[in-house]
């Protein structure tokens, strides 16, 4: 079996499911004490009435080991004693430290910007005379083939909508190729205002 090194061990019981009068009535709080200290005379209590919780805090570890072993889920004043080690947290320092300053930024930004942060220039923008030579190119009511077709792809061909300067006609296409006019959907206009004349 490993060795497990002694401070490394938690030295503190936490006892749940206690009498309330463990927290009011000091003879209670004596009879309650001297059952621990069996195990360790130097053992403290804190208690904690609002969580209904007792910390135990023994001089060495093995003392706690051994109450938490004999005394766990025992019977005090008609009630169930559970008894569980107080968890340690190790933090480096004494005191939280801040996150790091990128972090910070965020989670929050500040009303400044940082010492030595500038502004990122944006990208200019990439213009392609290519393609906007070949869509100037384009005129209506004519077919243009982009992607010839294969074995195993369709062409891929561009109508060009064609003109119409009076607004009046829409052109349709059939399935079989034939072109036809259809009239175009004109806005109904709102009404004329009419005030209403109260008696």
């Amino acid at each position: 079996m490993e060795d497990i090194a002694l401070h490394a061990l938690p030295s503190a019981l936490i006892g749940c499911n206690l009498d309330a009068s463990v927290f009011h009535d000091g003879r209670c709080r004596a009879k309650f004490e001297s059952v621990f200290r069996i195990y360790d005379k130097d053992a403290t209590f804190q208690y904690f009435k609002s969580f209904k919780r007792v910390r135990i805090n023994f001089s060495n570890p093995l003392s706690a080991a051994e109450a938490r072993i004999q005394l766990h889920k025992t019977e005090f004043l008609g009630k169930e004693i559970k008894l569980y080690f107080a968890q340690t947290l190790h933090i480096g320092s004494s005191y939280l430290a801040p996150p790091k300053p990128e972090k910070q930024f965020l989670i929050s930004p500040p009303a400044s910007p940082p010492v030595g942060w500038k502004q990122a220039e944006d990208a200019t923008p990439v213009i392609n005379y290519d393609l906007l030579y070949a869509i100037s190119k384009l005129g209506p009511g004519e077919q243009y083939e982009i992607h010839a077709a294969t074995d195993t792809t369709p062409s891929v061909v561009v109508h060009v909508c064609e003109s119409d300067p009076e607004n009046e006609l829409e052109v349709e296409e059939d399935e079989d190729g034939t072109i036809k006019s259809k009239p175009k959907m004109i806005q109904t206009k709102r009404p004329e205002y009419m005030p209403i004349h109260l008696c």
